[in-house]
Formats: C-alpha cells, structure tokens, sequence
C-alpha cells in the first residue's frame, strides 16, 4: 500500500491542477489604438495567448484602421472609444495609443472599471503616473505597463543564473543601446521619436531599465548627462512622404546615466539616437564571473557567460518565450486578475522606471546626483517548466 502512496498524490494533484486550469476563463480585453505595434500583440493575444485572453474589440481615432485590423485578426467588434469602455463584458483595456495620450486615457478606462494595461512609457510625468496608480488602488484595478520583454526567455534565464549565484555577487552592469536617428522619414509617426517619449531614455532605454530592475533590483540614486546633438534634421530619404523636410528635435538624443542600486551594484547606461545603426549590448559583472545579457529589447537572444579561468560558454535558455511574445504582460495580467497575485509588468515597476527616466534628465539639467523617492521589489520569476502559451505552474 505504501508502495502506490507517491502515484495517489500525484493524481491528486493532477485532478486538482486540472480543475484549476479548467476553472481559468478566458479574459475579454479591448485595444485602443491600432496603429504599428498593435499588428503583434493582436497577434499574440488571438494566437499565442488565447487560451487566456479574447479580444473582443478594437478601435482607433481612424475607424478604417480598427476595421483593418479587426479584419486581419478575426476580431468581431470595431468599436468607439466609449463604446469600448463602456461594453461590461470587457476586463482589460490595452491602451496602445501615443505617449502623451497614455495616462489620460488609463485613467478615463479605470473611471469605467477596467483594468489597464499601456504601452510604454507609462507617462511622461511621476503626477501623471501616481494619479493613475492611486485611482486603481481605490477602485482595486490593475495597472500594466510595457515592456513585458523582461519575462522572456533571455531576461528569465539571466535572472536564474544571477539567482542560482553563477557570477556570484552582482556588483556592477553596464548597458547600451545606440539607434539610429528619424532622418529617414520612414516611420508614419517619425516625428514622435523628436520628442519627449520618443527620445533615447523614455523610448528604448525602459527596455534596458526594465531588465536591470530585474536582475539587480530597484535603483536608489541617479546621475545623468543629456545632450542634443542637432536641434533639427532634414529628411534624407526619397522614398519619404516628407523627403526635403527640416523638422525640430525637442528632446536628449545622446544620454548617458550612472545607476547606483539598493543591494550596492552600480550601473551605468548609455543610450543614443545618433547613429546609422543598431547596436545593443549589456553585461552583469560579478565576484565569480561576467553575464553576457541579450538584447533587452527582444524576448530571446544568446545568454553566455565568461567564467573566471577566462573561458566563455553559451548557457541554454532555462525558460521559455524566446520568440517574440509582445502582449505576454497582458496574459500575466488576466492570470493575475484570477488568481489575486500581483501582475509582473506591474503599474508600480513602470512608475519606478519613469522615476528613473525623469531623474537622469534633472540630474543633467540640475548638474548633481539624484536620489529617487520611489522603489520597487524585482517582479517574481516565471516558474520553471512552463507549457506552451501558460505563466503559472
């Protein structure tokens, strides 16, 4: 009898995870704005994640867009801003809208009800973000923001190795993420990279921030140095709709910053929009070794690390989502809501990483150190052993 003991708890438990997961709904969500970056994460959401999410209806200030897409993606309603917000059946609100629109709109969708979940930069102010923070505690909403790429296989699998102490004793990293600049023209809203939100830190470097916070935890005080290389471009490209145009540049395109953390790591960050080219790199040095971390800016990437008898070797992804998994902040989410644990690309990882932001500029502005009022805990791990499109064991 005690033989058979182990394999009565294991059916046990698999009678019991069954039901969990069959008690699990599928959450319904509502995307506002369906311009570039909405073709991946409707992508996802109907695909990859749709075992726990349905999109059941999209809109945008132009409705051809929304039905286009609604269209591409087998979406049933094309809705009116209000009439999305107002629809009782819809959970989430995907805000994918421009920056300065973002907490405008999170706090008109948490007025209805709704949980919210934004592209990043969560705002473009600590005011805009705390207003928006403390209305979904009052109303015990759910506040997301991107970048969600941290929960990917890369960012997963580093924070592993630094856990399971491989490098042992973090005490330093180093990032940068040099882009080129807009005079291409090419992209429909290329203006909005010459501005506040666009610019190096508010656009790619949360990205890199992101994935920091998560290796290494929250930052205590910031240094910075911001500069505009040029105060205008002219649109080189022939294939432009604006080729021949000149159009202002409003915001830091060449930023450098120093980090210092809580558990006593430095950190300094490098981000540009004045090349001709992609470069990224990032590296976590500690006591027994060197992390080579893949882009931030993606979900996979090659994960090595450079050992103290001097040798490098690749480590395998312990984790999944290596694949471009956009909108895996939003499944977290919608499991979050079900289960009562707090969602990982949280509200308050999102207003730590503003505050970030903001303060590099002041520094720069203010010429001396910055020490933050906000922090935040590392959000939680993904489990190990994951199945396919799932983020809780």
């Amino acid at each position: 009898m005690i033989f058979f003991l182990p394999y009565v708890i294991m059916g046990i438990w698999l009678i019991l995870y069954m039901e969990g997961c069959q008690n699990l709904r599928r959450v319904k969500i509502g995307i506002i704005g369906c311009g570039f970056i909405s073709g991946i994460y409707l992508k996802n959401c109907t695909q990859m994640f749709d075992t726990i999410l349905e999109v059941k209806a999209v809109t945008d200030l132009m409705p051809e867009l929304a039905k286009r897409r609604a269209e591409e993606f087998g979406v049933q309603h094309v809705f009116t801003v209000d009439e999305l917000l107002n629809d009782p059946e819809i959970e989430i609100v995907l805000n994918l809208t421009a920056p300065v629109a973002h907490a405008p709109l999170n706090l008109k969708a948490l007025h209805a009800g709704k949980h919210v979940y934004t592209e990043k930069p969560f705002a473009l102010s600590r005011e805009d973000a705390d207003e928006v923070l403390a209305l979904a505690e009052l109303k015990g909403l759910l506040v997301g923001s991107a970048p969600d790429t941290f929960m990917g296989a890369g960012i997963q699998t580093c924070r592993k190795l630094i856990d399971d102490g491989w490098i042992g004793k973090p005490y330093a990293t180093s990032a940068s993420i040099i882009m080129g600049n807009s005079s291409s023209g090419m992209h429909p809203n290329f203006q909005n990279f010459l501005k506040l939100g666009g610019d190096p830190i508010m656009d790619m470097g949360p990205y890199y921030l992101t994935a920091m916070v998560t290796l290494l935890g929250p930052v205590r005080r910031v240094t910075g140095s911001t500069q505009q290389v040029n105060k205008e471009i002219t649109v080189i490209n022939p294939k432009s709709p604006r080729f021949g145009d000149t159009v202002p540049v409003e915001a830091p395109t060449n930023v450098a910053a120093t980090l210092d953390f809580h558990n006593g790591a430095v950190g300094s960050l490098q981000a540009c929009k004045e090349a001709f080219g992609y470069s990224p790199r990032m590296e976590v040095y500690g006591t027994e070794g060197i992390l080579y971390v893949p882009d931030a800016n993606f979900f996979g990437g090659t994960v090595s690390i450079k050992l103290p008898n001097g040798q490098t070797k690749e480590v395998p992804h312990s984790h999944g989502y290596a694949e471009d998994s956009r909108g895996i902040g939003v499944a977290d989410m919608a499991y979050a809501i079900q289960s009562g644990r707090p969602n990982r690309a949280s509200g308050q990882l999102a207003r730590h990483i503003i505050d970030i932001s903001l303060s590099i500029f002041e520094s720069s502005e203010h010429e001396r150190h910055i020490t933050l009022a906000s922090s935040n805990e590392r959000p939680m791990p993904l489990p190990l052993g994951l199945k396919f499109n799932t983020l809780d064991s």
